[in-house]
């Protein structure tokens, strides 16, 4: 058990993810300037208007964008271990929590799964024009790395984050990668017809 800071935030952050923060409030510039002054981390987690979740993501200060003179900050922040809120604690400005480190529980990851994922990522990214460094598939943490790349709703990666299998987390990611991919020919297609509706609107009758 160890006690941290917390930052409620209206994001999601996963392992490996690396996410820009901008810091106003003082009492979040006070905790991020202590972990910078510690090499410390703190801990990410999700909150909306159902409350703040019990698992989140330690967070370490990983780039120092620009500090301005009234004290605010831009950071880049990079997800590391889960963990979950056992005990909210008091004394600081900031919320704080003794919290326990979360493992997967052990399990196989079926390399027909494995595959699966990695080529609906590369399928999203060859769509989307997007250049992209090709999945690692042998990383332990090749579904956090899938998701850390595409734009996901919030629910959805806290799914991720909650999951203790890696096996369950690269199903779901191919899913996800495969409704966004569909997603993504449904918006063009309807562009494409509203070009061509448009000329037809637009075109003098013969």
């Amino acid at each position: 058990m160890e006690e941290i800071g917390l930052f409620p935030l209206g994001i999601v952050l996963l392992p490996t993810e690396r996410v820009p923060l901008h810091i106003f409030e003082p009492r979040y510039r006070e905790l991020i300037e202590e972990c910078l002054e510690e090499d410390g981390e703190f801990g990410l987690i999700y909150a909306d208007e159902d409350g703040v979740r019990e698992i989140g993501t330690l967070a370490r200060v990983s780039d120092v964008l620009e500090r301005f003179d009234d004290g605010r900050l831009n950071i880049v922040v990079e997800g590391g271990a889960r963990f979950r809120v056992e005990r909210l604690t008091r004394g600081r400005s900031f919320m704080t929590a003794e919290v326990e480190r979360i493992e997967d529980e052990p399990s196989d990851v079926e390399e027909e799964t494995t595959a699966k994922a990695a080529g609906a990522f590369r399928a999203l990214a060859a769509l989307a024009g997007a250049e992209t460094d090709p999945p690692d598939e042998s990383s332990p943490w090749l579904s956090y790395e899938l998701a850390a790349q595409v734009e996901l709703a919030p629910d959805a990666k806290q799914d991720l984050l909650e999951s203790r299998s890696e096996q369950e987390r690269l199903e779901l990611v191919a899913e996800l990668l495969d409704l966004a991919r569909q997603a993504v020919i449904a918006t063009r297609e309807l562009g494409e017809r509203a070009k061509r509706n448009g000329s037809r609107l637009g075109s003098d009758p013969a």
